[in-house]
């Protein structure tokens, strides 16, 4: 994140000395003896994250020559250096001209003038990937390149020298089969973008700009997350940076928000958690004996009400006659609020005591945030995290989709969780949607007993998701669940 914010802020000519030097320690600081970069604390060497920590220390200033960056040389020699990293790295070289942007997906923005009954329209993309996708569109048809100085380039991260690059996508193993679809649709996309006209680019150009500036949230980020943020900044700033000053101009100070800087370190978090950490802390503090109308519960009950988001986003355009009601993990997201943030701030404002007054809107926005959950369950009787249907495994095949998951399926973590808040609130099983939800948890268990925890790490998390949420809707805790104990001793 450091890296890239200090990618960004070149790019966007929003050099700031001070914080360089700050976000340079800090990067340095994270560096392994080997050279490398880990995309996580004590992960092994990232290949794509070194050479991001490599171009953004060099662009400020440190020498190719000095320990630190030599080290991180003979990192790449061994792991084959710049070809071999992950798309959006390839497209951050773009950028600053290290990269040919003839190895990096085609990705017309054309794609914003189908519809959402289409495949591979946006709204297949999940919540945070469809706002990354979006932009890039742009980026990756517009291709724009910031000139850097020659000494700040990264011929040495070529191993075998950039003349011998092959920069076309790598062929799928299979001959037939999505991925092989998808290979060949980047090849044909290719040479559309070589014709001289195109005759709906102005078109779906503008609806995708449009797309981008109507998602900016009220505190100046995209989504509440970096990837999304980053590039959108950098699509609108391509495109007319004059015109779309001021959305920049939100946007680029709102990272802000989003630092951890002392006297000596800047580093960006990739998002931050107000609301999760609001409910959690007070679901532990009940747990801990705290009374139910002690103000320390009561006042962060009242800032959670006023955190509901009454307004309609993106998850409304596959579940039609959802009514809004959720609540997002971050202070601004309003676009995207999400069912476990949803029924685990339910779980826990259903506990706390409120005056007589705030008694009345608090169960006004539980049977809101309830309605929402239920209106987002998916066929199969599971929850996912933002989105309901978004599940075609396809897109995973796009070639550019080799950064991780692309989609929301349903996951047995939330699901337990959605479980655990409507049994607190009564439901049981001759409740409809209770029921598959529950025959969804049997189909999902692992031979072992486990549950698999998606957002969490990982089985432990997911299982613990999931018993509390079998017992609350009154499922015998000991009949059938030996396994699941067994794993857990």
């Amino acid at each position: 994140m450091a890296s890239e914010y200090l990618l960004l802020s070149y790019y966007l000519g929003k050099s700031d000395k001070n914080r360089w030097r700050k976000a340079c320690n800090y990067i340095l600081s994270k560096q392994r003896e080997d050279g490398s970069w880990g995309q996580y604390y004590q992960a092994p060497g990232d290949v794509s994250t070194s050479v991001e920590a490599y171009l953004a220390l060099k662009l400020a200033g440190h020498s190719p020559e000095s320990s630190q960056l030599r080290k991180n040389t003979g990192f790449h020699c061994v792991m084959w250096g710049v070809p071999n990293t992950r798309v959006f790295t390839k497209i951050w070289l773009a950028l600053f001209g290290q990269w040919d942007w003839n190895g990096t997906p085609n990705m017309p923005p054309e794609l914003m003038l189908l519809p959402s009954w289409a495949p591979f329209n946006i709204y297949e993309f999940s919540s945070w990937a469809r706002p990354t996708v979006v932009p890039l569109l742009l980026v990756l048809t517009r291709r724009p390149t910031c000139q850097i100085p020659k000494w700040a380039w990264i011929d040495e991260l070529y191993p075998k020298g950039r003349a011998k690059v092959d920069y076309s996508l790598p062929k799928p193993p299979a001959k037939l089969g999505w991925a092989s679809l998808f290979y060949h649709l980047d090849r044909l996309v290719g040479l559309y973008h070589r014709l001289p006209v195109h005759p709906l680019r102005s078109l779906a150009e503008r609806r995708a700009i449009r797309w981008v500036l109507d998602h900016q949230e009220a505190d100046g980020s995209w989504a509440g997350i970096q990837p999304p943020w980053v590039y959108s900044l950098i699509a609108l700033h391509h495109l007319d940076a004059l015109s779309h000053e001021p959305v920049i101009e939100k946007g680029f100070d709102a990272f802000d928000k989003f630092a951890i800087e002392d006297e000596e370190t800047f580093n960006l978090q990739g998002c931050i958690s107000p609301v999760w950490d609001t409910c959690l802390a007070q679901l532990a503090l009940i747990e801990s004996g705290v009374s139910l109308d002690d103000p320390m519960v009561t006042h962060s009950t009242e800032w959670l009400l006023d955190q509901q988001i009454l307004t309609t986003g993106d998850w409304k355009v596959k579940a039609k006659n959802a009514q809004p009601g959720g609540w997002a993990f971050e202070f601004h997201n309003d676009l995207y609020p999400d069912i476990d943030d949803t029924a685990v701030v339910i779980m826990a404002m259903q506990k706390i005591t409120l005056s007589e007054g705030k008694e009345a809107l608090k169960a006004e926005a539980i049977e809101r945030g309830v309605s929402w959950i239920l209106a987002m369950q998916n066929r199969n009787g599971g929850w996912a995290a933002f989105d309901r249907g978004n599940d075609s495994r396809y897109m995973t095949q796009l070639p550019f989709s080799d950064f991780g998951e692309t989609l929301d399926p349903p996951s047995a973590d939330v699901t337990g969780h959605v479980l655990e808040m409507l049994g607190r609130l009564g439901y049981s099983r001759k409740n409809a949607a209770i029921d598959k939800a529950y025959r969804y948890l049997l189909r999902e268990q692992e031979q072992d007993g486990p549950w698999f925890g998606r957002w969490g790490v990982n089985f432990i998390y997911g299982t613990g998701s999931v018993l509390p949420g079998l017992a609350a809707i009154g499922e015998d805790m000991e009949e059938g669940l030996c396994s699941t104990i067994y794993y857990l001793d």
